[in-house]
């Protein structure tokens, strides 16, 4: 059933709110998914509170347009789906690209990246890279590594000592 002039607004109103506030943007065709592989995405998107939306390409360039962006979406074979990301830069990459993967028939077109249009194999590098959360707690180990280092230093000087005193009681009791 087709949509009515409203609900063709308020699509477009959320695509460019979301635009706007999307930290990172990832395009990709979705033609041919199965229903439940397409829930599946979803599903994914939304562990890990990303925005995921299949739209019309007029409706996407013109979305795209008032954001400020010049993509030429006729250039996307197929359907188009986005996925937005805006907490965490990496995020949408890492869930498409390994959607793709998993699934061939899913193809990517590129994404936007800090304000600019990259293509489908700088949006394969960027889903290698770790997330934020990821970077987060190698920084927390990385930053308590000297701490523990300290620790354990500490506590190899008092069990030498204890090694040494319970010798020295042991030397007494058989002298």
């Amino acid at each position: 059933m087709a949509k009515n002039k409203l609900a063709k607004q308020g699509a477009f109103d959320n695509l460019g709110a979301h635009l706007k506030s999307a930290k990172a943007v990832v395009f990709a065709n979705f033609q041919g998914l199965k229903v439940k592989e397409s829930e599946e995405l979803r599903k994914k998107c939304r562990e890990q509170d990303i925005y995921y939306v299949a739209t019309k390409k007029t409706l996407l360039r013109k979305a795209l347009s008032e954001a400020g962006f010049d993509i030429d979406t006729k250039s996307f074979a197929g359907g188009v789906s986005v996925v937005f990301g805006e907490g965490d830069e990496v995020a949408p990459s890492q869930v498409a690209a390994e959607f793709a993967r998993s699934h061939q028939v899913m193809a990517l077109f590129g994404g936007i990246l800090e304000g600019k249009f990259i293509d489908a194999a700088k949006v394969n590098q960027l889903s290698k890279l770790p997330s934020r959360n990821q970077l987060l707690g190698q920084l927390v180990g990385v930053m308590n590594a000297p701490v523990s280092g300290f620790v354990r230093v500490l506590a190899g000087n008092i069990s030498g000592l204890a090694n040494v005193l319970n010798a020295i009681k042991e030397a007494k009791a058989k002298a």
